[in-house]
């Protein structure tokens, strides 16, 4: 390792950058393709398993909060005893739970194995955040974390378009088959590639010991609360559009799966739009991540009005798509300024830390995102009203918990 280095990433190889890079992107891609593969499919889940759309939906929510929860217990656990371990052990259950959802012949037993298979996939998210951490301080951290931020805007949005085309070579039971696959290339990768970056000796600091402390730790940060705060309502708004997209652009509009999965593509352009420009914003142009946040947090406000609003003044589709394009896009400008606030205080309990933080995202998101389907998925009102009040939320956040000029700076 190089002298200067204050961070062991720091000594790393361009190359091997680039591998921790794609493998970890793999692994924070898991949680999403499996929240977001089979969204094409709830048609067909409706009417091939004889349930409303209602009970599709839950099979959604069940593996978000099984993935919230999961994060939970994985998170502190790789505090504790490093991160390969919890990482690989997760990620065989998540395989299994794939398979058990394969083979479901019900609704229930298929939102049971949701749950199991959210709960797996967990530890790829949580654990790829904390290495980053393990290895990464001040600007540096903000470069990696914004590729993986890229990857966890990008990968719900890019699911459903993989999805759809799977559609058309199989049934909705091969996606699982898919995504067991998936797992157990992530498992060969972390086992062959991905060293250890959290060392035995590093594992007990002092004051950061015991699971109490460090949930005291982290949760004692009013910035992290605040932006953790920021992070669910923004995933909130993006999962209500997620999981009502499917009825609201097949059933309302008359898209076929696959033209529903080019609509989702065309939207990725804005995640990756959205967190190339934040990461850039502040890795060359100095910017803080919470002033970045003060512009897209309104951002999120206005478009999710727009939606509304050019709906009930009958506008159509392109009512929808349009301003809904840039909603998306203010929530790629979020999610990198939102990690890199929220673990760059925190190196002593980066898994806790990211735990917390992915539990708030997926777990809140659960719970709100199928309010829409309960008002119904007959125009685009519903999603944008859920989507405009999670905005509300996080802009009220921000100003009144975060409160942007108590952040610290980034070291360079």
């Amino acid at each position: 390792m190089r002298s200067t280095a204050r961070h062991p990433g720091d000594a790393l190889s361009r190359g091997q950058r680039i591998l921790y890079i794609v493998i970890l992107g793999a692994l924070t891609a898991l949680g999403p393709f499996t929240i977001d593969l089979y969204l094409p499919a709830f048609p067909t889940l409706e009417s091939e398993l004889g349930v409303t759309a209602a009970a599709v939906q839950l099979t959604l929510t069940g593996t978000m909060i099984g993935f919230g929860f999961g994060q939970l217990i994985v998170g502190p656990w790789s505090d504790k005893v490093g991160r390969k371990l919890p990482l690989m052990l997760a990620t065989g259950f998540h395989i299994l739970a794939c398979v058990g959802a394969a083979m479901s012949n019900d609704i229930v037993m298929l939102g049971i194995f949701r749950v199991l298979q959210g709960f797996g996939a967990a530890a790829g998210a949580v654990v790829a955040m904390a290495m980053v951490r393990d290895l990464f301080g001040g600007k540096p951290l903000v470069k990696m974390l914004s590729r993986l931020a890229l990857v966890s805007g990008l990968a719900p949005v890019i699911a459903p378009v993989l999805g759809s085309q799977l559609l058309l070579v199989m049934n909705w039971r091969g996606i699982f088959w898919v995504l067991a696959a998936y797992g157990l290339l992530v498992i060969a990768a972390v086992f062959f590639w991905i060293v250890e970056t959290l060392p035995a000796d590093q594992r007990h600091t002092a004051g950061h010991n015991t699971l109490g402390q460090r949930y005291k730790a982290v949760l004692g940060d009013r910035v992290f609360v605040g932006v953790a705060i920021i992070g669910a309502m923004t995933f909130s708004g993006l999962f209500s559009y997620l999981s009502s997209s499917s009825f609201l652009f097949q059933q309302v509009y008359g898209f076929t799966p696959q033209e529903y999965g080019l609509l989702f593509a065309v939207n990725s352009l804005g995640i990756v739009t959205g967190v190339q420009l934040s990461s850039r914003l502040m890795h060359r142009h100095n910017v803080g991540p919470q002033w970045i946040l003060s512009i897209s947090t309104v951002v999120l406000v206005i478009t999710s009005a727009a939606i509304l609003l050019l709906d009930l003044g009958g506008a159509g589709l392109w009512g929808t798509l349009v301003p809904l394009w840039f909603f998306i896009a203010a929530c790629g400008f979020t999610l990198p300024s939102v990690q890199v606030i929220a673990l760059n205080g925190h190196g002593h309990e980066a898994g806790t830390a990211a735990s917390l933080l992915g539990a708030a995202n997926f777990g809140v998101a659960g719970v709100i995102s199928p309010i829409v389907g309960v008002f119904g998925v007959d125009n685009s009102v519903p999603m944008a009203a859920v989507m405009g009040i999670t905005a509300l939320i996080a802009v009220a956040s921000l100003w009144f918990i975060v409160r942007p000029r108590t952040v610290p700076a980034l070291e360079h």
